[in-house]
């Protein structure tokens, strides 16, 4: 069974209510957000402009999926750069009742696959903040390598924060 799909306009309303019921147990590990974002609309905005830069090559959003199809987060391969760099970040959450489940395990396990074997890339980055060990573990378990650090490299809870740099490689490519 898959456990993600790309996301579509009907997923706004379900996206919304598990971003307001999610809103403080997120809070920590994402960019400040206006009031807008937690609301069906904000949402299908945010689903539209995504699926704009799906159809141009350079995003592949989908939604994260329980056992019963219910949509519990969402896992992203954004920047996808063609030519010689064939690489995309990685970016995930889970909502807190499905969080330490192994959903998220599985969901960056599916989606790097995709980006391997349907997508034919080389390279998926994903960063973490230092302290988010939990989402290293699950990067770790699906074969990413720690290769860095980035100081203040993302404005996390109103805050420019340092990230550790992981990245996992297509194991079909051949390095010269």
């Amino acid at each position: 069974m898959q456990i993600t799909r790309l996301i579509t306009a009907e997923d706004a309303p379900a996206l919304a209510e598990l971003l307001r019921v999610n809103r403080e147990f997120l809070a920590p590990w994402e960019p400040s957000r206006s009031a807008d974002y937690f609301t069906a609309s904000g949402q299908h905005a945010v689903i539209e402009a995504d699926l704009r830069q799906h159809e141009q090559g350079s995003k592949l959003p989908h939604v994260i999926l329980d056992d019963s199809g219910r949509v519990i987060g969402r896992i992203t391969l954004n920047g996808i750069v063609r030519g010689p760099f064939q690489s995309c970040a990685m970016g995930y959450w889970v909502g807190a009742t499905h969080n330490g489940r192994g959903f998220a395990t599985k969901a960056v396990r599916e989606i790097v696959r995709v980006a391997f074997e349907e997508l034919g890339l080389h390279r998926v980055q994903a960063e973490t903040l230092l302290h988010n060990v939990r989402s290293q573990r699950v990067l770790e378990r699906n074969g990413f390598v720690r290769f860095g650090m980035a100081p203040a490299y993302l404005n996390i809870a109103g805050r420019w924060q340092d990230h550790a740099m992981f990245q996992v490689l297509n194991p079909s490519w051949t390095t010269g």
